[in-house]
């Protein structure tokens, strides 16, 4: 028969959790500064700032390795029920997707110094700075949705990932209304067709951690309309 878990057993595995926590928290925090870093870079055309963005990645590299470990720690040690399972397996898949907010704003920074060699500049234009404005508050959303386990911000973030994947289509008809102006603008229009593309990226992993959010606080899958063909199949 198993035996309960000790007060102080229990306080541990609690700290441990919350330290944990504290770890995707600080992930988050640095992912967001980087996508924000590396579109001012563009909006700048800053060489400085892109190359910071380049240097401060493995920061990113570091805490996915660290929450990683911690989280299987967890796993292995303390074998966890219920919505703390949840969390932990959940606190695993966050960290890959926030390390690959890294990367999108990586590839961001890379656009802008490769912006500078071109001759013709190209402004960003509204609905890339709208982009990022808006894929930078799903992401922040999506994991406070996941640290409080609120399904409904879950939701909410998922359904948001629309307004971008518009304007990313928006950027896409502007560019290329100026590349067929003109061939000298089909260089930057192209790296900021990149830009865009990574900008719905970073909003997809918003999602994806929104969708973990509501697993966790719900224990429904939402993933590709997991819950409505689960319906439409019936008992």
């Amino acid at each position: 028969m198993t035996q309960p878990q000790s007060t102080t057993g229990f306080r541990h595995f609690h700290e441990q959790l919350s330290e944990l926590k504290q770890r995707l928290l600080d992930m988050s925090e640095k992912a967001e500064a980087l996508i924000d870093l590396a579109v001012e870079s563009l909006r700048e055309r800053d060489a400085g700032k892109a190359e910071a963005v380049l240097a401060a990645d493995k920061e990113l590299d570091d805490l996915e390795v660290e929450v990683e470990q911690r989280a299987i720690s967890l796993l292995a040690l303390q074998q966890p029920m219920a919505r703390d399972l949840r969390f932990t397996v959940g606190a695993i898949k966050i960290s890959s997707d926030l390390e690959r907010v890294g990367d999108h704003a990586v590839n961001i920074a890379q656009c802008t110094l490769r912006l500078l060699d071109v001759p013709v500049a190209l402004a960003p234009g509204l609905e890339i700075d709208e982009m990022a404005k808006r894929a930078r508050e799903m992401l922040g959303d999506a994991i406070d949705a996941f640290i409080r386990a609120d399904g409904a911000l879950g939701r909410a973030v998922c359904k948001r990932d629309d307004e971008v994947d518009a304007l990313e289509e928006s950027t896409f008809r502007v560019l290329l209304t100026h590349m067929m102006e003109s061939a000298s603008t089909i260089s930057p229009a192209l790296q900021l067709l990149l830009v865009s593309r990574n900008l719905e990226r970073v909003a997809d992993l918003a999602t994806n951690i929104g969708e973990d959010a509501v697993y966790l606080a719900e224990g429904k899958q939402i993933k590709h309309h997991f819950e409505e063909r689960a319906r439409q199949a019936g008992p």
